[in-house]
């Protein structure tokens, strides 16, 4: 049994991470990166919950949290294969 929870737990924590990685990636890339002009000026005059960008951000921070919960599960998984060992 402690090979197939070190197993699961590596990927989970392999996977969970590289995933959470790229998710906060994205969610830092709009403030990083100018965006068109145009855009923005429009985007301007709509409420802050509406943006678009805003809610891309809210959707790729929440996916980031979710994978990086993943990884940390994987973790106790290897912590847990350990012990058992």
């Amino acid at each position: 049994m402690e090979p197939v929870l070190l197993a699961c737990g590596l990927a989970a924590t392999v996977i969970g991470t590289w995933r959470g990685y790229v998710n906060a990636r994205a969610v830092v890339a709009p403030v990083v990166h100018p965006g068109d002009a145009t855009r923005t000026a429009v985007e301007a005059t709509t409420p802050v919950a509406e943006r678009a960008r805003v809610r891309q951000a809210a959707r790729n921070l929440v996916a980031a949290t979710g994978w990086l919960v993943i990884a940390l599960y994987g973790l106790f998984l290897v912590s847990s294969a350990e012990a058992a060992a």
